[in-house]
């Protein structure tokens, strides 16, 4: 990789590449690999697209030890089902996650305290296994895409009365 031009080399150092100062013409999308259009592809199986996605990991990361878990229920299915959810979020914004989207999704499905025995088994059916994504992508992809876009674009706050209040709704079950 180059170094700035403020960066002072070696001495002796010879410069091996110069880059022009600009690109002759304008730059249209003619490459095979080059997105035409009104902007991503959507289907099943193509997820949500969006800036800096990783970052998610590190935001479930440090999330691990907040989670409240039933006998039998594992912390990563729960960080990877809800990671689907924040993403989508995410996506909707056109922006990288923020620890505010996981914690809409892990408060939807009542990892963040004290859950119904209702909910409790609907995640357990949602979530169970689906931290093997080679195996399970569908089932991240479907707890994605049973929440509402309604339900995602509300705040944090207005997400936890409104699972307080029925944890059916938001779910749009």
């Amino acid at each position: 990789m180059s170094a700035p031009t403020h960066v002072p080399g070696r001495l002796n150092q010879q410069k091996i590449y110069n880059s022009a100062p600009r690109r002759e013409g304008s730059w249209s999308a003619d490459r095979p690999g080059d997105i035409v259009g009104t902007g991503q592809p959507s289907g099943p199986a193509l997820g949500n697209q969006g800036p800096d996605q990783g970052y998610i990991l590190k935001l479930a990361a440090g999330l691990k030890d907040d989670l409240v878990l039933s006998p039998g229920e594992h912390a990563a299915d729960a960080l990877e089902g809800a990671c689907a959810v924040a993403l989508r979020r995410a996506s909707l914004y056109g922006r990288g996650p923020m620890i505010g989207d996981l914690k809409i999704a892990l408060n939807l499905f009542g990892y963040l305290g004290a859950a119904p025995d209702e909910l409790v088994a609907k995640r357990r059916e949602l979530f169970d296994e689906v931290h093997h994504s080679t195996i399970h992508y569908f089932a991240a992809r479907e707890i994605a895409d049973l929440v509402p876009e309604a339900t995602l674009r509300m705040s944090p706050g207005e997400v936890a009365a409104a699972c307080a209040a029925d944890w059916k709704a938001p779910l749009g079950l």
